[in-house]
């Protein structure tokens, strides 16, 4: 359990790429409640043109893609080739026609002005800079929203239990500033994001919603080690001979969450719309 401390992957490596395969269906059954509520709080509407920015394997487009048809149309971009493909795949096996992926920088959007009826994106924006947003505004259509769910703070079950462990023995940053999953976790600072981006009647809300490993301890956090790209730093300053310890320790406090055969940890996200006048 192990494996990663080594030479972790960046971005749509190989080693990520490997993971997103072997667990994509429990993963996508974790993250489906954060989906289906960020499905949701957009208000997708047959016929729509909708664009959701870093798509990685799919999720919220392909959703969104179910939710358009039969004249509506979702364009999944992502920087990672591999990842698209993954959606791509995911789409067909859904019998869904209806989207297109684009491998692209959201900070520099290939797309005209006034596009879409709507963007979106699950757990991207902490990634993002203002230059992103400002992109966002640009390709909506009047009238039309942007919709983002991001982190809530680090202290919750399934950071603290996992990474917040690894922290204890590598010491130093959680993250990189510029990469870190909680940029928006403070009340308050997606919304002034958002505006400062331009988007006008801007909304947020904070949500504690299911968040459930569908199996093991040692699943989870064989999948958590290699997916979590921002803490991989951290994860390489663990000293070798402490990963013995902190595999028992990790697994022990993510034990605490389980019930039957599944880990409940729930998750605290943000949710945050702004529209172009």
């Amino acid at each position: 359990m192990n494996a990663m401390h080594n030479s972790p992957p960046d971005w749509g490596s190989s080693y990520r790429l490997i993971a997103a395969e072997k667990w994509k269906a429990k993963s996508a059954a974790m993250g489906r409640d954060v989906t289906q509520a960020l499905v949701a709080y957009a208000q997708p509407r047959p016929g729509m043109k909708i664009l959701d920015l870093a798509s990685g394997t799919g999720e919220p487009a392909i959703s969104l893609a179910s939710e358009v048809l039969p004249e509506g149309h979702v364009t999944a971009l992502d920087l990672s080739r591999e990842l698209l493909e993954v959606a791509a795949q995911r789409a067909m096996d859904r019998g869904l026609t209806n989207i297109s992926t684009h491998e692209a920088d959201a900070h520099r959007l290939p797309f005209p002005d006034h596009s879409f009826d709507l963007v979106t994106s699950r757990f991207g924006v902490m990634f993002f800079d203002g230059r992103a947003l400002s992109e966002a505004h640009r390709v909506l259509k009047s009238g039309a929203r942007a919709c983002f769910t991001a982190w809530g703070p680090f202290n919750q079950p399934f950071w603290s239990s996992m990474m917040g462990v690894v922290h204890k023995y590598a010491g130093g940053p959680l993250t990189a500033p510029e990469h870190t999953p909680f940029k928006y976790a403070q009340p308050g600072s997606l919304s002034r994001a958002l505006h400062t981006a331009g988007f006008q009647q801007v909304e947020e809300e904070t949500r504690t919603l299911p968040w459930t490993w569908p199996g093991a301890a040692e699943e989870v956090w064989e999948q958590t080690q290699v997916c979590s790209t921002p803490f991989l730093p951290m994860i390489k300053r663990v000293p070798p001979e402490r990963w013995e310890e902190v595999n028992r320790e990790v697994l022990a406090t993510v034990r605490q969450y389980a019930e039957g055969d599944s880990i409940k940890f729930g998750a605290t996200v943000v949710m945050a719309s702004g529209v172009k006048a």
